[in-house]
């Protein structure tokens, strides 16, 4: 069994295609089918089941997918300390993101690190807070930027609160508040809102705050994106709140302090097990020392 032939299986489960495979692999679909046909003959069972129409894992293949996923990321690990024992930094560093980060220059700091370390292979994933905690966990990327609420703590991965700050109402300029200093809660909740999706840590900033201060309030629009949000509210089809940091990104609309207003903390987070030396790296970029990061992960201290 060769850690090549482990590489082809995996692209063929994630590509669903040979053809595409091979492509990927940069080899001809021909030998990469002969060295998947001499695994399975090694291993007594069929990994792939094949039509004309579509490819598709085995039960066997199911099994092996893993088992080959992790025995590749050790491989490379372990060329990835041998460089750092010689003072190289190489391999991948995936991270995660809100959309929403403000605390650092995201795009600033990956571009000074990558200037520094060209044998990275920088990934850059954007979803919700929970989701990116999970793949953290999972070990699916390596680090993630946040936006929860202050009493929020992801368990199972270490973690730096960033920053923290207040929401703030957001309105179309012709909307009957877009001339007031202030508001508060009460008043705002006579609007209908766009926010998140709900059991997101985005929205929960609001609704916890909402139920707090005993109002109720009508989510009519929930979408996944900033941008998407603001295009609802520059219509005039509903209110928002977002982080006081980030709103001076958005245009062309009026941004409301709020007197009783939700908090929010930007925290980053990076996975529990051993760092590989790019994470390392990477966190020291953000000046969270080796002792720092390799503390207690939350929840186990």
């Amino acid at each position: 069994m060769e850690l090549q032939q482990m590489r082809y299986v995996v692209a063929v489960a994630e590509t669903g295609n040979f053809t595409r495979a091979a492509e990927q692999c940069l080899v001809v679909q021909s030998a990469l089918s002969h060295q998947i046909a001499r695994l399975e003959r090694e291993l007594g069972t069929k990994l792939f089941d094949r039509t004309s129409r579509r490819v598709r894992l085995t039960p066997a293949g199911e099994a092996f997918l893993p088992a080959a996923r992790q025995a590749l990321d050790a491989a490379e690990r372990a060329l990835a300390e041998v460089a750092a024992a010689s003072g190289e930094i190489r391999g991948p560093l995936a991270i995660g993101a809100i959309s929403t980060v403000t605390a650092v220059d995201l795009p600033a700091v990956l571009e000074r690190f990558h200037a520094r370390h060209r044998k990275v292979r920088i990934s850059l994933r954007s979803g919700a807070s929970l989701e990116l905690v999970e793949r953290v966990r999972q070990g699916t990327l390596d680090v993630a930027f946040l936006g929860i609420p202050v009493n929020a703590r992801p368990k199972g991965v270490r973690g730096r609160e960033l920053a923290r700050g207040d929401l703030v109402a957001v309105v179309a300029l012709g909307h009957p508040l877009a001339d007031e200093d202030d508001v508060d809660l009460l008043r705002l909740s006579a609007e209908p809102f766009v926010d998140f999706p709900a059991g997101t840590a985005a929205r929960a900033q609001s609704d916890e705050a909402f139920v707090a201060a005993g109002v109720r309030r009508e989510v009519a629009f929930e979408v996944t994106t900033v941008n998407f949000m603001a295009g609802l509210i520059r219509q005039g089809l509903g209110i928002g709140m977002l982080p006081a940091a980030f709103v001076p990104e958005l245009r062309d609309l009026s941004i409301l302090q709020v007197r009783d207003a939700p908090a929010r903390m930007e925290y980053l987070i990076w996975s529990r097990f051993p760092l590989s030396p790019a994470t390392a790296a990477f966190l020291s970029a953000l000046g969270i020392s080796a002792a720092e990061s390799s503390k207690p992960p939350n929840g186990d201290e």
